[in-house]
C-alpha cells in the first residue's frame, strides 16, 4: 500500500502523521516516533493496517504547522559523491568507477522548510538536491538483487555545502557538508510502491525562481540497489539511516563564474513523484 509518512511540530517535539488525499492525519496512536525502533518492530506494516482500517482514532491536523524531517534523527547520513555523470564532469571531468562515499553529521539534519544557516566564515555556500533512500531494516553485506527489501521509502534531501571548507580546508568533504541545517529533508517519506521506478524521475533545483539543476535520476552512475548493496559492505545500515544518492549538474560551483548562495536567497528543490522542499538562506548566527 502506498504511504506518505510525515512529522509535524516544533523542533525536537515533532509528532507523527500520514498524508492521505492531501490531509494530514495524526498517527500517534500507532507510533509516536518514526525512528529505528519503529522500522525494526514492523511499524510500516502496522501503519499500513491502520490506514486500511480507516485511521481509527486519528485526527486531521487543520492548523498550519511546521513540517519536520520525516523520520527522527538517523544514526547516520551516508552520501554519494559524483553519482550523476554530468555533475561528475562539471566537478572534476572524471566519472568514478566506484562509488565515492562521505558522511554528513546527523546534527545537520533539519526540516524541509526550515531556514538554512550560513556558517560563520562562509563565502562559498552551495546547493545540491538529492534523492534520499531511507533504510527499513538492518542491512549488512546485502546483494544488489535483494537490496530493495531493505528500503523503507524515499524522500528529497538537500546536501548544502560550503565549498571552501570542503575543498580548501585540508580537504575532507565532511567538513564542508555538516554545518547545522545543511541536510533539510522531506516533506515526507514516500513508500516504495508509491514511487515506482526511482531510476527515472525528474529532479530539480530553483534559486530565487531560476532553474539551476534540471535533470533525471536516470543520469545516476550507480543505481539505488547497487548503492545499498555497496555501502552495506563497508558499514551496517540501520533502520532509519539515510543514503543521499548524489546530485545532478547545475550546482553553483560548476558555473562560470561560480554563483554561490547569499543571505535572503530562496532555494526550492524537488523530485517528481516524491515531493518538494524549500529553504530560505539566512546569515550566520540567525
Amino acid at each position: 500500500m502506498a504511504m506518505k509518512l510525515i512529522r509535524y511540530g516544533e523542533v525536537g517535539f515533532e509528532k507523527t502523521a500520514v498524508v492521505i488525499g492531501g490531509e494530514i492525519i495524526d498517527a500517534g496512536g500507532v507510533s509516536q516516533y518514526f525512528d529505528e525502533d519503529f522500522f525494526t518492530r514492523g511499524g510500516m506494516t502496522a501503519l499500513e493496517s491502520w490506514i486500511e482500517g480507516g485511521c481509527v482514532g486519528g485526527t486531521e491536523i487543520l492548523d498550519k504547522v511546521r513540517v519536520g524531517a520525516p523520520i527522527a534523527r538517523p544514526s547516520k547520513i551516508v552520501c554519494v559523491g559524483k553519482n550523476y555523470a554530468e555533475h561528475a564532469k562539471e566537478f572534476s571531468g572524471e566519472v568514478p568507477t566506484e562509488p565515492v562515499l562521505f558522511m554528513k553529521a546527523t546534527s545537520s539534519y533539519s526540516g524541509p522548510f526550515d531556514e538554512v544557516e550560513t556558517p560563520v566564515g562562509s563565502t562559498h555556500l552551495d546547493y545540491e538536491v538529492e534523492l534520499a533512500v531511507v533504510i527499513g531494516k538492518k542491512a549488512k553485506n546485502v546483494t544488489e538483487e535483494s537490496a530493495a527489501e531493505y528500503i523503507a521509502g524515499y524522500s528529497v534531501i538537500g546536501d548544502y555545502s560550503e565549498r571552501e571548507f570542503q575543498k580548501h580546508r585540508c580537504g575532507q568533504w565532511t567538513k564542508g557538508k555538516s554545518a547545522d541545517t545543511f541536510a533539510p529533508m522531506g516533506p515526507h517519506l514516500v513508500s516504495c510502491d508509491e514511487v515506482g521506478d526511482v531510476g527515472d524521475l525528474p529532479i530539480w533545483t530553483k534559486v530565487n525562481g531560476e532553474m539551476r539543476q534540471n535533470a533525471n535520476t536516470s543520469d545516476m552512475v550507480f543505481s539505488v540497489p547497487y548503492l545499498v548493496s555497496y555501502i552495506s559492505q563497508f558499514m551496517t545500515l540501520l533502520p532509519g539511516d539515510v543514503i543521499a544518492t548524489g546530485t545532478p549538474s547545475g550546482v553553483g560551483m560548476g558555473m562560470l563564474p561560480p554563483r554561490y548562495l547569499q543571505s535572503g536567497d530562496l532555494v526550492e528543490m524537488g523530485i517528481d513523484g516524491i515531493g518538494e522542499i524549500a529553504q530560505r538562506i539566512v546569515g550566520s548566527g540567525c
